[in-house]
């Protein structure tokens, strides 16, 4: 795809900027990223889908901290792809937190769509002891509001509905989540 040609095709109607992204993929690295996320990733691309993915966005020199929340506050569909150690992860759990505060404060511009790699929803609800040991550690360096936070923006994704891997495989997934980030184009364009 030629990204140059998809970014001023982008840009010419003055609906967003070329920093703008349709999608953030929210994912722990080690789990993930070499298998499905990169799949979705490139999935995307091919269907002239603007994707945020850190490998490829973030700038050598430039602080992380600072690039991932706004490239959260500049995207339109947050895709966390929740696996076994995602909770794991305080860098996922900070951009989740965002992402949802993202969407509560511009509900009808932003969108989640979760997608549940090798977990259950009831695990990312903090149903089951995976997440929960999880941010119980993390309550020991970052502190109780943290941990209440980062609960609660769990509890929320995982009441949404999304896409299971283990019901519909990595294909069906692919297809459903490249349809979906398509659909939400053509409506949110609607007046």
């Amino acid at each position: 795809m030629d990204r140059g040609k998809s970014l001023e095709s982008r840009t010419s109607g003055g609906e967003s900027s070329a920093n703008d992204y349709e999608v953030f993929l929210s994912f722990r690295g080690p789990d993930t990223r070499q298998g499905f996320t990169d799949c979705l990733y490139h999935e995307m691309l091919e269907a002239n889908i603007h994707v945020f993915f850190d490998e490829e966005e973030l700038h050598v020199g430039k602080e992380i901290a600072g690039e991932l929340p706004t490239a959260i506050e500049k995207s339109k569909i947050y895709v966390p792809i929740f696996s076994k150690g995602y909770a794991l992860s305080p860098w996922c759990l900070h951009e989740l937190a965002h992402m949802v505060e993202c969407t509560k404060s511009k509900p009808s511009e932003k969108v989640i769509m979760p997608i549940f790699y090798d977990v259950k929803p009831r695990d990312v609800r903090l149903m089951s002891p995976r997440y929960v040991c999880a941010l119980k550690e993390h309550e020991k360096k970052f502190g109780c509001q943290t941990r209440l936070k980062w609960e609660d923006a769990l509890k929320s994704v995982a009441q949404i509905k999304g896409w299971e891997l283990k019901k519909q495989g990595y294909v069906g997934v692919l297809k459903c989540s490249v349809t979906f980030v398509l659909e939400f184009q053509c409506i949110s364009k609607l007046p």
